[in-house]
C-alpha cells in the first residue's frame, strides 16, 4: 500500500543507499569467489541486511554461489544455499516470458487490445480500449500505478488485490494516453497475470511451472499458491526485531509474488540468453532486449532505466561503456530484495536475493560477479567511475527565469527558483527544516551543485510541459557506482480553485487518516504505523502534494513524469460519513483518526467488524496501563500502537492473546465483516 504521504529522504533523487560461502560444483577460480564474498558482504553491511544470497549462471548452469548473513536472528539453523527468498518485481521477467510465449503460440497478438483477451476489463476513461499488451510489458498503459491494496500479505496466500484489480480499475482514469511515454507500472503486471490466465485456462502458478520451472528444472522457484515447507523461506525480521515474522505472501504473483533461490534465478536469466533452453525463440530475446521506453517520450540522455519488455533497464551504464549488453531487472517487497543481472552476448546471468537490504546494493553485486567472469573468458571491463566534467560559471540567459515555478512528482512537490545571478534554488515547502539546495548555472548550459556531483536542467518537451532533469551519481566505496540520469520533476500547472475550495483542503493540513482497508492478516498493520497524514501549504497553491485541487473533496493527479518519478500516480477523494471524513486513493480507504473511538476500560466489552469490512479503530484513553485479553475470531486479529505509532502487541504476528494498552496508544481490530472479538480488562 501506498500511503497519501511518501517522503524521500533526500528530495532530489536518493538512491536507497558472517557464515562461509557455500562451495560450487566443480573447480571454479578463488578470485571471482573472494571478491563475490566480499562485495556480498559489503551489500549487507549497507543495507543492514539479515541475509543475502548471490550466484552465477553460464549458459544456464550454476557455476559460482554464495552468501553472507545469518538464517535466524536466534535459532541455530544453517545458512543453506536452498533457502528461498521473494524475488519481488523480479517475477515481472516470469510474466513476461509467460505472454511471450502465448504470443509465440499465436495465442495472444502483443499489439492487440487488452480488451480482447480480458473482456471484462473496462475503465471510467475511454482510452482504455487503446491499451495493448505490450503497453502492460513495456509501462506505457497510462495507468496509475499501484492499486494494490492487500497485496502483502503475511503467511496467507489469498490473490484478493489480484482477483479486486478489475473491479478497482472500472472507477479508474487513465494518467496518460496509452502508449505516450512509460513510467513503472504495476497494476500493467497484475493484468498481464489475468491475461496468461484468461488466455491459458489455468492458473498463473501452474502455468509457469508447466512451460517455465518444469522444463528448466527450476525445483526452487515456487509461489505463494505452491504448497512447501514455509521453514526453508529466508527469515524476516521488522527492524532489529528478534523475532520472526510470519512468511510473506504477495498476492499478485506475476508483479512481485515469485520465490527462488539465487541458484535457479541465476539459471532462469541464463535461459534469456539465447534459445538453446527452448524458453523463447531468439525474435522473442530481442523483443524483450529492445529499448521500448523510446517508442514514448523519454528523456534525451538517460541512465539507470531504459524498459524493454518487462527489463528495467537494457542498456545498464557500466558495461554499456564498455559496449557490453546487460539487461537489469529490479525487485523490492517490503522484507525481501532481489537483482537479477543479465548479459546476452556472453551467455552470463548473476542473481542476488537478500532479506533485509536494498535491490540496487543487490545490483552492484550482481556486476561485480559478472565483470570478474567476464574477466575468466578475457575480456577487461574499464570500470573508471562516472564524473561530472567541471564547467565555469556563466551568466544565465533571461529565458532560464521562466522556469522558475513550483514542480512535483508523485511524492513530493519542490519549489524552484533561478535568480538573475544564475543560481538556481530547490526546496521543499512540506520539509521547511531541510536546507534549500543551490546550484550554479555554467557555460555548458548545466546547473551543477557545489560538489560537482550533479547536474541539473530544464527541458520542454514534445507535449509541452516543462520538466526538471538531473543526473547524478552515487558511489559505495568498494562496491561500485550508482549513476542517474532522467526527468525528477514536473512543472506544476498553475491550479486556482476558489476559496472554498482551498479552505477544505487546508482545513485537512496535518490531520492523521486510518487504514481501515487492509485485510487483517497485511503486511501494512507491522511495516510501519497503518496511517497517512494530508501534508499541505499555500506555498504550492491549488494543490496536495503534487495533485490538483478539483474541488472540496477531490484532488487528481496531474504529473506525466517518464520512468519512475512519475509512478504510482493518484486521485484522491473524500467522503464524508457519520460525520467522519474517508479518503480513498489507490485501492485503499483511509478513515479521519478523529472517528477513532476510545476503548471502554471496562471489565467487559466487544467488538465486531462492520458490513463494510472496514477495520475498527480505538484510542486506548482510560486503559492504558490495563492488560487488554481478546478473545478471537476465526478471521480476525487485532494490533496495539504506542503513541509514536510502533507496533507493541499483535495477534496474528506474535500470537498475542493480551496486551498492556500504552498511554495514549491505538488499537485496531480488523477481520472480515461480521467477525466479532471479545475484549476483558485487568
Amino acid at each position: 500500500m501506498k500511503h497519501l504521504r511518501r517522503i524521500p529522504a533526500f528530495f532530489l533523487i536518493v538512491f536507497l543507499l558472517c557464515v562461509p560461502a557455500w562451495s560450487a560444483d566443480g573447480a571454479s577460480s578463488p578470485s571471482p569467489r573472494e571478491s563475490a564474498d566480499k562485495a556480498a558482504q559489503l551489500a549487507l553491511s549497507y543495507g543492514n541486511a539479515v541475509s543475502l544470497q548471490y550466484a552465477l549462471a553460464d549458459n544456464g548452469q550454476a557455476t559460482l554461489w554464495g552468501g553472507a548473513g545469518t538464517y535466524s536472528r536466534t535459532e541455530d539453523r544453517a545458512f543453506t544455499d536452498d533457502i528461498l527468498y521473494g524475488v519481488g518485481s523480479v517475477s515481472k521477467i516470469y510474466t513476461t516470458v509467460a505472454v511471450l510465449q502465448l504470443a509465440e503460440d499465436g495465442r495472444v497478438h502483443l499489439d492487440a487490445p487488452v480488451t480482447e483477451y480480458i473482456p471484462d476489463f473496462k475503465m471510467a476513461d475511454e482510452r482504455y480500449r487503446l491499451i495493448t499488451v505490450r503497453m502492460l510489458l513495456n509501462h506505457s498503459s497510462g495507468l496509475f500505478g499501484s492499486s494494490t491494496g492487500s497485496a502483502f500479505l503475511f503467511a496467507d496466500p489469498d490473490p484478493l488485490a489480484k482477483d479486486q484489480l478489475l473491479s478497482r480499475l472500472s472507477t479508474e482514469r487513465l494518467k496518460a494516453d496509452p502508449g505516450a511515454y512509460s513510467v513503472y507500472c504495476n497494476d500493467g503486471f497484475t493484468l498481464a497475470e489475468i491475461l496468461v490466465e484468461r488466455v491459458t485456462g489455468m492458473s498463473f502458478t501452474d502455468y509457469i511451472h508447466r512451460e517455465i520451472t518444469s522444463p528448466l528444472q527450476l525445483g526452487d522457484t515456487l509461489t505463494p499458491a505452491d504448497s512447501f515447507d514455509g521453514g526453508r523461506l529466508a527469515k524476516i525480521y521488522q527492524g532489529s526485531d528478534t523475532r520472526a515474522l510470519p512468511s510473506e505472501t504477495l498476492g499478485i504473483i506475476g508483479t512481485g509474488g515469485v520465490y527462488a533461490t539465487a541458484k535457479d534465478l541465476a539459471r532462469f536469466g541464463g535461459c534469456l540468453c539465447g534459445v538453446k533452453s527452448g524458453l523463447l525463440s531468439q525474435s522473442s530475446l530481442l523483443a524483450m532486449a529492445s529499448p521500448e521506453c523510446l517508442r514514448g517520450m523519454w528523456p534525451e540522455e538517460s541512465a539507470g532505466l531504459a524498459y524493454g519488455l518487462g527489463w528495467d533497464n537494457v542498456r545498464e551504464d557500466l558495461f554499456a561503456r564498455n559496449g557490453i549488453k546487460a539487461l537489469v531487472k529490479g525487485g523490492d517487497t517490503l522484507y525481501y530484495h532481489a537483482s537479477l543481472v543479465v548479459l546476452p552476448e556472453y551467455g552470463l546471468s548473476a542473481a542476488v536475493v537478500s532479506s533485509g537490504g536494498v535491490s540496487t546494493y543487490n545490483e552492484l553485486v550482481a556486476v561485480r560477479i559478472l565483470i570478474d567472469a567476464l574477466a575468466q573468458k578475457g575480456v577487461t571491463v574499464d570500470e573508471t567511475p562516472f564524473s561530472v566534467s567541471p564547467s565555469q560559471a556563466a551568466p544565465v540567459p533571461d529565458s532560464e527565469l521562466r522556469y522558475s515555478g513550483a514542480y512535483g512528482s508523485s511524492a513530493l512537490s519542490v519549489l524552484a527558483n533561478v535568480d538573475q545571478s544564475g543560481v538556481l534554488t530547490v526546496s521543499v515547502p512540506l520539509m521547511p527544516q531541510m536546507a534549500a539546495q543551490t546550484f550554479t548555472y555554467c557555460a555548458d548550459g548545466y546547473y551543477h551543485d557545489a560538489a560537482n556531483t550533479a547536474l541539473l536542467r530544464f527541458v520542454t518537451e514534445k507535449n509541452g510541459m516543462t520538466y526538471l532533469w538531473e543526473k547524478t551519481y552515487v558511489t559505495l566505496p568498494g562496491l561500485g557506482q550508482v549513476p542517474f540520469a532522467g526527468y525528477v520533476y514536473q512543472k506544476l500547472p498553475q491550479n486556482t480553485p476558489d476559496r472554498a475550495t482551498m479552505d477544505a483542503w487546508l482545513s485537512r493540513n496535518g490531520k492523521l487518516y486510518l487504514a481501515v482497508s487492509e485485510k487483517y492478516t497485511s503486511q501494512v498493520y507491522v511495516q510501519q504505523f497503518p496511517a497517512s497524514s494530508l501534508p499541505l501549504t499555500d506555498l504550492v497553491p491549488g494543490y496536495v502534494i503534487a495533485d490538483r485541487m478539483a474541488d472540496g473533496h477531490t484532488a487528481l493527479g496531474t504529473v506525466q513524469i517518464p520512468g519512475a518519478a512519475g509512478r504510482d500516480l493518484q486521485d484522491i477523494s473524500v467522503a464524508e460519513e457519520n460525520g467522519v471524513e474517508y479518503l480513498s486513493c489507490m485501492g485503499s480507504v483511509l478513515m479521519e483518526a478523529g472517528g477513532a473511538e476510545t476503548i471502554y476500560a471496562g471489565d467487559i466489552s466487544e467488538c465486531t467488524i462492520q458490513a463494510t469490512g472496514y477495520a475498527r479503530w480505538y484510542r486506548t484513553g482510560a486503559a492504558a496501563g490495563k492488560t487488554m485479553a481478546v478473545s478471537l475470531p476465526e478471521s480476525g486479529a487485532f494490533y496495539v500502537y504506542d503513541q509514536r505509532g510502533a507496533l507493541v502487541s499483535s495477534s496474528y504476528v506474535w500470537g498475542d492473546r493480551s496486551a498492556t494498552l500504552p498511554e495514549n496508544g491505538w488499537v485496531v481490530f480488523a477481520g472480515d465483516a461480521g467477525q466479532h472479538f471479545g475484549i476483558s480488562m485487568k
